[in-house]
């Protein structure tokens, strides 16, 4: 029986406001489509036509979030590797062999007996498995900043999507901090 093997990426670390959120995704690598690449490289009409693949052939995949407070409250790459296990832990089919983006790996997913856990730098550039779970983390990432938009429109969220564009600085400043705003950020 062949191995199945997970991809694992995070969307939303470097952002002010809003969530980190992760995807976790088992898919055949022949239903992988050709252009996938890191979700950064792609154009967002691109991305959203790869997600919607993705979510349809993939034999599962999850997704993990860590909220603003939750990142105030124990650091982003502790709140990153929390959105990570959380993804890992909803997929319906457990894998063998785990590929994740960045130089660490959640402690929960090294301690699974029989689990092998690769972290790879710039896996999402490099590993064709962690580019699909970027597409798919990026994507639900920018979908949650579109909502929260509405909440807050005088941010800008549906264009920047929280990250620490001039806008964005611009308009902290003019209106100070939203409560999905990341307290312990600062620019």
């Amino acid at each position: 029986m062949p191995l199945k093997i997970c991809g694992i990426d995070e969307a939303g670390r470097g952002c002010l406001a809003g969530p980190v959120v992760s995807a976790a995704i088992i898919i055949d690598k022949s239903k992988i489509p050709s252009g996938i690449r890191d979700s950064k490289q792609l154009t967002e009409a691109k991305r959203n036509e790869y997600y919607k693949m993705l979510i349809s052939d993939a034999a599962s995949y999850s997704i993990g979030t860590a909220s603003h407070t939750e990142i105030d409250e124990i650091n982003i790459l502790k709140a990153a590797m929390l959105s990570m296990q959380r993804a890992f832990d909803g997929l319906s089919l457990k894998p063998d062999v785990v590929i994740i983006d960045g130089p660490f790996a959640p402690e929960g997913l090294t301690d699974i007996a029989g689990l092998k856990v690769i972290p790879v730098i710039k896996g999402d550039d490099r590993v064709k498995l962690v580019a699909c779970a970027s597409v798919i983390a990026k994507v639900f990432r920018d979908g949650l900043m579109v909502l929260l938009d509405e909440k807050y429109p005088h941010y800008g969220f549906k264009r920047h999507k929280g990250y620490a564009t001039a806008e964005h600085k611009n308009n902290l400043i003019k209106y100070g901090s939203s409560e999905v705003h990341r307290k312990t950020f600062k620019f």
